[in-house]
Parts: structure tokens; C-alpha cells; sequence
């Protein structure tokens, strides 16, 4: 295999596994609460504690990842990501199940933005091509992740959840060992910023705790309002700290390239509406439609063929078409499907309408290529990290937004298409930003040699 390919697969096998891990415990919750005696309300922190800390750290690891190179920390960042999954399904307790689920979150907050790094460095047209793998293979572990979770935990082994990891993570070191950067880079360490790194990460990690703690606790929660306090305090700390570094953490002109600010809006009005659609579309089916929880993770599987196929096929649209034309179909298409969910109908109208979600959700890869492509090569790590961040706090924001709505309505069902119809339109206002700041790949190559 040569150094190409090896990077491909890399990025697959990343992208699926840390992305696999948001969702792979929702639908085997109930059986990991049996296997180890403790309550659902306890249970709900082995999920969220990974999305904290992956969420919190992603844009210290885009930092690390320039500072030290990024397949040194994409090695160090899948050994903490594989041993951790490893306490995890060797965990006797919730203590230690949550601990390691977190430490599985700091790892892959090392991962998903030293892989993007790696990518950026590549020639354009390869670019595309990998951030398409990397797109593809992260909604399919994502899409794949309750159906899995659920056929483990039903048919295997509540330890088998997690040991998938194991492998997967153990192949993905030791191809990146097989390439030239891992040997060759030179660590340029004395331009990080530590007082940026810690106060911006605790920033980010306190703002995802309160946002997932308020979502299922309400947001006047005693914890949720420390939380909300600590995430403030450190902001207002971010920004006297960053004025006095001599390399900043994130160099606020990055935000001035209209590729780079309006593909991180793009990626967060995505985020705000798709996030929404796959938590309470799992809730819908089964406490609206009887679905069983293994049959409602199940129903996210023409999703995830849909971006499977879909992904391969955005760099040749992206070359005729231009990635801003590109990334506002797929998400007309994204906005169209939520809307046929929305209007109800039979169980194949709304299986057929999640595989055009899917399918939409695939047009949108060009983002990713966009950001990185907008930075020089030594930022990409950064770039990385602030679109990771924008992916999944957006996630976040999007559940919780879309709850608040479906809480609103008069049943269940009801108040799932309203959250549906707003979504929707946060997608919509997505598209009409991509055409407006996304460029034609002419027009992006040509800033790029600038």
C-alpha cells in the first residue's frame, strides 16, 4: 500500500471510530445499566462523558498537532484512544466505565484534528478526495453507532462495545508508524500558547457539560449553573491571555478569509439541525412508532448507506460545479428530506426520507476542504480543531435547541415535526451562506498560491 492510500485508510478508520463513539452506547444503554446494577440517570454520563472531553480538548489537540506535528500526536492520540477503550470494556463500575469513556474522548480530541492536519498538507484534488473518507466514514460510525451498540449489547457482550475499538485503533497506529511524517517531522513547541490552551479548553469543556447537563436536567440546575459560570469565567480569561501571547491559540485573522468563517458557519448551521434529527428521531420511533431499540437504530442504516454512497461522488461534483453550489444541494436535499419526515406517512416514507438526509449530509464534504484549504499548512491543526469544535458543540446546541421545540408541542409526535420544520430551516440558511461564501475550486486554488 502505498503512502497515498495508507493515509486514506488512516483517516477512515479515524474518522469512523471516534464519530462511532458519540452514539454507540444510546441504544445498549439499558443493558450496560443491567450488566453493571446502576440507574439510567447514572448510565447517561457513560455517553457524555466522551462527548465532553472530546468536545472540550479538540481545539488544544489542533494546537498540539502544529506545535508537535501532526502524526506524532495522531499516534500518541490513538494509543490513549485504544488502551482507554480497552478500560472501558474491562470496566466493573460506573466510576471506571466513565473515566475511561473520557479518557476515549481526550484521545480522540487528539485524533480527529491531527488527522485533518495530515490531510491539509495534501495536493487539492487528494484533499478533497480524503476529507470526502473522512466525511463518509464519520456519519456512517455515527449513523452505525446505535444499531450497533444495540445488536452488541442484545446478541454479544456489554464489553464488546467497546473492544471494537481495539483493533480498528491498533490498525490505524501502526499504519501511520509506516509513513514517512511520523519520522520526519521536526517539533516546534516553543511557539505554543499554554495560558490559551488551558483557559480555552476549560471554556469549551464547561460550555459541553452545561449544555448536555442542562438538556436532560433543566437549565436552572444547580451543577449546570456552576458549569455555565466556569465557562464564562474562563471566555473572559481566553481573551487577556491571547492578547499577551506571542503565538496566539487561535489567530482570530483566520476568520477574515471568507472560505474559512463562512465553511465554520455552514458547519454549524449543519451541526444545529441534523444533530437534532438523529437524537430525537430515535425517540420518536420508538416511544411514537413502538419501534424496539434495536429496530430504531436500525432504521438509521439507509442513512448511512446513503452517505456511504454519496461521499464518493462529491469530488467530481465539486470540480464541475464548484464546492459552494455543491454543499448548498446536499443540504436543500438535507432540508427536502426533514420536511418529508416531518409530514409523516408510513415507516418506508420516512426510511426513504433519512436516506435522502443522508445523502444531502455527503454533498456536504467540500466544507471540510474548504476550511483547511483557507489556512497555511503550519494553522491547519488549528483550522482543524475550530471545525471539529463547530461540529460538535453544534451537535450539542442542535439537541438541545431541537428538544426545547418537541418539548413545546402538544405530544410527542407533534412537537417532533415542529423541531423537524426548524431544523430545516437552519439548513436552508445554510445553503443560502454557501453559495454567498464558499468558492469555485478555480477561484480557491487561486487563494491558495497567494
Amino acid at each position: 500500500m502505498d503512502r497515498r492510500w495508507t493515509i486514506r485508510v488512516v483517516v477512515g478508520l479515524t474518522a469512523f471510530i471516534t464519530m462511532l463513539d458519540n452514539t454507540v452506547v444510546t441504544a445498549a444503554a439499558p443493558s450496560i445499566a443491567r450488566d453493571l446494577g446502576i440507574p439510567l440517570t447514572t448510565l447517561e454520563w457513560v455517553a457524555t462523558a466522551y462527548l465532553i472531553t472530546f468536545a472540550g480538548l479538540l481545539l488544544a489537540g489542533g494546537r498540539l498537532a502544529d506545535g508537535y506535528g501532526p502524526h506524532r500526536v495522531l499516534r500518541h492520540g490513538l494509543w490513549v484512544f485504544t488502551i482507554a477503550s480497552a478500560l472501558a470494556a474491562a470496566a466493573g463500575g460506573a466510576g471506571t466505565l466513565i473515566a475511561a469513556r473520557a479518557v476515549q474522548g481526550a484521545g480522540a480530541a487528539l485524533v480527529v484534528p491531527a488527522s485533518l492536519a495530515i490531510v491539509a498538507t495534501r495536493e487539492e484534488r487528494e484533499r478533497v478526495r480524503c476529507i470526502a473518507i473522512w466525511t463518509g466514514a464519520g456519519a456512517v460510525g455515527l449513523a452505525l453507532g446505535p444499531s450497533l451498540g444495540g445488536v452488541l449489547a442484545e446478541h454479544a457482550a456489554r464489553p464488546w462495545i467497546f473492544l471494537l475499538n481495539v483493533p480498528v485503533g491498533a490498525l490505524a497506529w501502526f499504519l501511520v508508524r509506516r509513513t514517512r511524517g511520523c519520522r520526519g517531522e521536526t517539533p516546534g513547541t516553543a511557539g505554543l500558547d499554554w495560558g490559551g490552551l488551558v483557559t480555552g479548553s476549560l471554556a469549551l469543556t464547561a460550555a459541553t457539560y452545561a449544555l448536555i447537563a442542562g438538556t436532560a436536567h433543566g437549565f436552572t440546575d444547580g451543577p449546570v449553573l456552576g458549569a455555565g459560570a466556569v465557562a464564562i469565567g474562563a471566555a473572559l480569561a481566553f481573551a487577556p491571555v491571547e492578547r499577551r501571547a506571542v503565538a496566539a491559540l487561535v489567530d482570530v485573522r483566520l476568520f477574515a478569509v471568507r472560505a474559512f468563517s463562512g465553511g465554520i458557519a455552514v458547519q454549524i448551521l449543519w451541526g444545529l439541525g441534523v444533530n437534532g434529527v438523529y437524537f430525537y428521531t430515535a425517540v420518536y420511533l420508538q416511544g411514537v412508532r413502538g419501534f424496539t431499540p434495536t429496530g430504531a437504530g436500525l432504521a438509521f442504516l439507509p442513512l448511512a448507506v446513503a452517505v456511504a454512497a454519496g461521499a464518493p461522488l462529491t469530488p467530481a461534483l465539486v470540480t464541475r460545479f464548484g464546492a459552494g453550489r455543491t454543499v448548498a444541494a446536499g443540504l436543500v436535499l438535507v432540508a427536502a428530506g426533514m420536511t418529508a419526515v416531518a409530514a409523516g406517512g408510513t415507516t418506508a416514507t420516512l426510511l426513504a426520507a433519512l436516506a435522502v438526509i443522508g445523502f444531502g449530509s455527503a454533498l456536504t464534504v467540500p466544507l471540510g476542504a474548504c476550511v483547511l484549504g483557507a489556512v497555511p499548512a503550519d494553522r491547519a491543526g488549528v483550522a482543524a480543531g475550530v471545525f471539529g469544535v463547530a461540529r460538535e458543540v453544534s451537535g450539542v446546541l442542535g439537541i438541545a435547541g431541537v428538544g426545547v421545540v418537541v418539548g413545546a408541542g402538544a405530544d410527542v409526535g407533534r412537537g417532533y415535526a415542529y423541531g423537524l420544520l426548524m431544523a430545516a430551516a437552519l439548513v436552508l440558511a445554510g445553503a443560502l451562506l454557501s453559495v454567498k461564501t464558499l468558492p469555485s475550486y478555480a477561484h480557491h486554488r487561486d487563494s491558495i498560491r497567494d
